[in-house]
Parts: C-alpha cells; sequence; structure tokens
C-alpha cells in the first residue's frame, strides 16, 4: 500500500479517514496540532507536528510531503456556529495552495480535498457533481474556489486530484450541538427536544461510513468531484424519529416549537458517484453485523 499523508487527522471527519487509512494497510503520516496526537483514533508512528498548518510555509509541506503518495488534506476550520462566515476560511484558502505548492515539489502523485454539498446551488433534491455551483455562505465559497484552484493547478503538474464533496454527516465524535448528539443527548437526559415542523429533505450519512469513503478514493484513484453522500433523501422529522425510536421515546420530540433558519435549503440531497460504493456499504455492513453478534 501506499503513504497518505493526512491533515486534519483528530477532527470529526479526519479520525474516520484515518482509522480506515490503517485498516486498508496504508502507512499514514498525520499532520497534528502540537500536543494534540493522543487524540488519534489510530496508532501512528509517522506524526508531523505543528502550531498552525495553514500558516506553514511551502518549503515545510515540501519537507512534509517528502515521500507520500497521497495527500488527503482534511483539516479546516469548523468551529460550530460560527464556521460558516468566519474569516478564518481565507485563511484555510491560503494555506492550502501552500500545501499544494510543497506537494508538487515534493513529487506527491494523489491529493484529495475535502469540499462540501453547500458549494451546490441549493436546494435541489438530487444533486450530482454535474449540478449547478452557487455558493451561498463564505465557508462554501471558500472551498468551492479551493477546488477550482487546486484543479487548475494540478492539472499541468500530472498530480490526480481527488475532491470529496460531503454532506450531512452525524455520529462518533461529532459537536453535542449538532442535530443527532442533540437529540441523543435531550433523550438520554429525559428532556424535550424542539425540534423545527422537520419538513426540509436531507442526505444523512454515518461519520464512519463517510470516513472510509474518503479513504477508499485512495485506493480506487478516483479524480475529480466525487459527492459522499448516501443518495437517500429523508426529512428531518423521520430521521430524529428514527433516533428516538431506538429509544421508545418519540413522546420527547417536539415538532414546530422552533422556526426554521431563513437560509435554510428544503432539499439537500445527493447522488453517490463514489467508485466501488455499494462493494464498500456492504462490507461496512457486514464488519458491523460480525461485531455486533
Amino acid at each position: 500500500m501506499s503513504t497518505v499523508l493526512l491533515t486534519g487527522a483528530t477532527g470529526f471527519v479526519g479520525r474516520q479517514i484515518h482509522r480506515h487509512l490503517v485498516r486498508q494497510g496504508h502507512d499514514v503520516r498525520t499532520v497534528v496540532r502540537s500536543c494534540s496526537a493522543m487524540h488519534l483514533a489510530a496508532q501512528s508512528s509517522d506524526i508531523v507536528e505543528t502550531d498552525n498548518l495553514f500558516r506553514e510555509s511551502v518549503e515545510w509541506w515540501a519537507e512534509a510531503c517528502r515521500g507520500a503518495d497521497t495527500i488527503i488534506h482534511s483539516a479546516w476550520y469548523v468551529k460550530h456556529g460560527v464556521y460558516l462566515d468566519a474569516p478564518e476560511n481565507a485563511e484555510c484558502v491560503e494555506g492550502t495552495f501552500a500545501m499544494a505548492e510543497g506537494a508538487t515539489r515534493a513529487g506527491v502523485g494523489h491529493v484529495i480535498g475535502i469540499g462540501t454539498c453547500m458549494e451546490y446551488r441549493l436546494p435541489g433534491d438530487r444533486l450530482d457533481v454535474a449540478s449547478p455551483v452557487e455558493p451561498s455562505n463564505f465557508y462554501s465559497a471558500c472551498k468551492l474556489s479551493t477546488y477550482h484552484m487546486l484543479r487548475e493547478w494540478f492539472a499541468p503538474r500530472d498530480t490526480l486530484f481527488s475532491w470529496c464533496r460531503i454532506f450531512y454527516l452525524f455520529g462518533e465524535g461529532e459537536d453535542p450541538r449538532r442535530l443527532a448528539a442533540y437529540l441523543r443527548g435531550r433523550i438520554e437526559a429525559g428532556e424535550v427536544a424542539r425540534l423545527s415542523a422537520g419538513t426540509q429533505l436531507r442526505d444523512f450519512l454515518d461519520v464512519r461510513t463517510a470516513g472510509a469513503m474518503i479513504a477508499s478514493v485512495a485506493k480506487t484513484r478516483q479524480p475529480g468531484a466525487i459527492n459522499i453522500c448516501s443518495g437517500e433523501p429523508i426529512t428531518i422529522r423521520a430521521f430524529a424519529e428514527r433516533i428516538a425510536d431506538a429509544y421508545g421515546r418519540r413522546d420527547l420530540l417536539e415538532f414546530g416549537a422552533m422556526a426554521p433558519h431563513p437560509s435554510d435549503p428544503s432539499a439537500v440531497v445527493g447522488v453517490c458517484n463514489l467508485e466501488g460504493a455499494s462493494m464498500l456499504l456492504e462490507s461496512l455492513n457486514e464488519s458491523t453485523a460480525e461485531a455486533e453478534n
């Protein structure tokens, strides 16, 4: 297997990518914030520490990337509640380009970036990679700009470039203020969860599955934009009820108690174009069933 350099390896998505890269047999070099290696989801003997990877120079990146076959760049500023309009997004763009320059100097053959479904024009109940793009906030504008920038930078340099657009993730390690974690927290405390009417359509995906899907791109080397999604539309109400049913406590869901955010799109559902997605999901389901037994 190849040597994969992974940024953001201690984050919500990055931890899952790291776990699956190791399971697939890759040698993984993690770039992490200083003194944060204890939060890695899998063992790593090749750790590069930095106070802020988005402020590192091209020369620093060229050295960090030396010997790596593939980069998966999952690091970004994603502080809950503020990241959509935060100025730190611009720093992420600049720092990502420094990484790209360093990668080409080091001869990295494949770079995988992480985008967002918010790059598309929303709402949309069947968003494929050919759908129109039209970001509606600073975060998604910076992500889309990074996609275009890296695509054009790598194209004449014979570096394979993949861009994984993630949809609505939930699961292990998520911020307690996110929907699924909020619901579980309220229900486990025996308290009412106050929600909107929940009519919005969404494409929800377990972050563990998303991590496996992104990690698989290092092996398949699928180029271009890739939707990391379930492809299955579900209303927020039905999603909340599914979580509540695991506790037998639908009575703790109070729909219509909150007004939806004015900018909240009525539908965000993707079309999955990941190569080998069906086989990968079948394998993950079998592994989950074996673990439960």
